[in-house]
């Protein structure tokens, strides 16, 4: 039995475009979808939903948000299982539990201020740093597609411990026929850096090789039937990351600590100009 792909919906515009892109991930892979609406509150006031069901945003149940983001991936593939789930619980607590019997848990992210930015902002980082699965966050501008290849493929960062990363990336390649870069960001010790007039040359081109040779390790691996791409990059791993989404369509990081993202992850999910996924050390299988 396949565990379900799980996308948090809110009723707000991000949440109803993750929607469309966890109903065609699922559809990718061949797993079926349960949409997922968590609050402690009986009502949604937002005006993305409201305008779908032609009512006023302050009067917009839990059933009618949960109906219609449904409703809206059933639209969008037809041959694709839906179920739809109501829990009475804090968004963060019930997407986490929800993780540990999901392949994948999708978020949207929304690109406006205020209070309600900040709680959404909350839950995504909640949910990326304690899910036993793999987390979506959708960043960038996305155009709703899991499998758009509006870009350069995909982007994975290869750390210090990179196979749960790899796998999930690779699998992800070869779902959508895209190639895939694999990055591996070095740095000079102070003062050793690459700008220093005293030390040019034979000292960056060290720490390069060192991190080319980590990076090909690393893919000693590959399957086969994946175009893989391989660069290394001066600079911290979040800038480095960050700068490679801007041509990516996903971008795949890994989260070594449970319950807390480290920094290139926390920075990488509030600048990717792309969709970005978090995926945990030990990934459960698909």
């Amino acid at each position: 039995m396949y565990l379900p792909l799980v996308v948090g919906v809110d009723g707000s515009g991000p949440s109803l475009r993750a929607v469309d892109w966890a109903a065609d991930e699922a559809l990718l892979h061949g797993l079926p979808l349960l949409v997922l609406f968590a609050s402690r509150w009986e009502r949604y006031e937002g005006d993305a939903l409201a305008r779908e069901l032609g009512k006023p945003s302050a009067r917009v149940p839990a059933d009618d948000i949960l109906r219609a983001a449904a409703g809206r991936a059933r639209r969008r593939h037809t041959d694709l299982v839906v179920t739809a789930e109501t829990v009475p619980d804090e968004a963060e607590h019930a997407l986490v539990c929800a993780g540990r019997n999901a392949s994948m848990i999708v978020l949207g992210s929304r690109g406006r201020s205020g209070f309600a930015d900040r709680l959404l902002g909350s839950v995504c980082r909640t949910v990326a740093a304690g899910s036993d699965c793999p987390v979506v966050v959708l960043r960038g501008d996305h155009d709703n597609r899991a499998d758009g290849g509006r870009r350069d493929g995909l982007v994975v960062g290869i750390g210090e411990a990179p196979a749960s990363v790899l796998r999930f990336a690779f699998t992800e390649a070869r779902a959508r026929h895209a190639p895939l870069t694999a990055v591996r960001a070095w740095r000079c010790p102070t003062p050793e850096t690459v700008d220093s007039p005293l030390l040019t040359g034979e000292p960056a081109r060290l720490y390069e090789q060192r991190a080319a040779e980590e990076l090909e390790a690393a893919l000693e691996d590959a399957p086969a039937d994946v175009t893989v791409r391989r660069h290394t990059a001066e600079g911290p791993a979040r800038s480095v990351l960050s700068g490679a989404s801007a041509e990516a369509d996903l971008l795949v990081i890994g989260r070594r600590t449970h319950a807390r993202l480290g920094r290139v992850a926390h920075t990488v999910l509030h600048r990717s100009s792309c969709p970005v996924v978090v995926v945990p050390e030990r990934p459960r299988e698909r």
